[in-house]
């Protein structure tokens, strides 16, 4: 038989050829293999091909043949995701806000290579999600990889930091001016991807949305502010602010309807203590940054909660509630 003029690529192309073309409940036969080989300009006998098939397996790849009438079927046994793992991850990436829609089609599209062009169609799903809207930037990936590799190498960072104006447009905060962070780690926190940094220019812990950040370059000065961060348990941390906006860390008491229970573990943990304050309430001590945020988290939970302690947090939501009834002319 006279040999195609690709025959160095047949190991290769026999393993695309297999990898697309079957799985669990899609086979080949000898001949079609042949044939889909034959459309790369590859010739093959039917005794090469057995022993190829074998030598898939040093790859990884591990073929099976089934005797079906007079010839064999054959397909990929297991793969390195199983397509409910892949589904898993398809509705992740489509779920997720702080991937582009660009960007979530193009990770799709890398997903399905990883299966059978019949499981790939599978993956064209497609999630809703309630009042989720796509990130619009779409540096934000490579923003994440330049924070890690920053704190990675223990380098500051600098970057631009925008906003949207009324008129959608970027608008540069600090008039274009370079932020010069340490940073710590990154959270998420509201589907928003958080920086959690040092600015040592005012000695404090600051938050950044890494989506509206610009230009993240790491810098050649070490990190700053290492004190701060050796008593921080970075997850209790976060979980302690509201919207990653801080305020005055401060153990507040609140009265709860026990129909608010869930909400309450939701938020703060299955370790909070809820101490029964008769049939229908229990109170909670917790602890949470102070911040316009949290107490309108409390608002939006109604009548069911109330904040009985202390008397400065108190006196705080009254005047966040003079603020409303004056704006709305209550």
């Amino acid at each position: 038989m006279p040999k195609g003029t690709n025959q160095k690529f047949k190991l290769y192309r026999l393993a695309q050829i297999m990898l697309e073309k079957t799985d669990e409940e899609h086979f080949i036969t000898m001949p079609e293999i042949k044939e889909a080989l034959e459309a790369y300009e590859i010739t093959a006998d039917r005794k090469s091909l057995y022993n190829d098939l074998k030598d898939l397996e040093q790859f990884g790849i591990e073929v099976e043949g089934e005797p079906v009438g007079n010839r064999y079927h054959y397909h990929v046994v297991s793969r390195t995701f199983e397509l409910p793992e892949l589904k898993l991850l398809v509705d992740a990436i489509q779920s997720s806000k702080f991937i582009t829609e660009r960007k979530s089609n193009a990770l799709i599209k890398k997903l399905e290579k990883l299966v059978s062009k019949y499981d790939g169609q599978k993956l064209q799903r497609q999630v809703y999600v309630s009042g989720r809207i796509k990130t619009m930037n779409e540096s934000i990936y490579y923003n994440v990889d330049a924070i890690h590799n920053a704190i990675t190498e223990n380098r500051k960072i600098r970057f631009q930091y925008f906003q949207w104006n009324v008129k959608k447009e970027m608008e540069l905060r600090h008039d274009g001016a370079f932020y010069q962070i340490s940073p710590w780690g990154l959270s998420w926190d509201h589907e928003n991807y958080y920086l959690v940094g040092y600015d040592s220019a005012v000695e404090k812990i600051k938050y950044y949305r890494v989506d509206k950040m610009l230009k993240v370059q790491m810098m050649e000065e070490e990190r700053e502010g290492k004190e701060h961060f050796k008593k921080i348990d970075m997850a209790e941390y976060t979980r302690k602010s509201f919207s990653m906006f801080g305020g005055k860390e401060q153990q507040v008491k609140l009265l709860v309807d026990n129909e608010l229970s869930g909400v309450i573990i939701d938020r703060f943990g299955k370790d909070v203590m809820m101490i029964s304050a008769g049939e229908a309430q229990f109170t909670v001590n917790v602890n949470v940054q102070v911040s316009s945020h949290f107490l309108g988290w409390i608002m939006s939970l109604g009548a069911g909660v109330k904040i009985v302690g202390p008397d400065d947090v108190v006196e705080q939501m009254r005047r966040e509630i003079g603020r409303l009834n004056d704006q709305y002319g209550v």
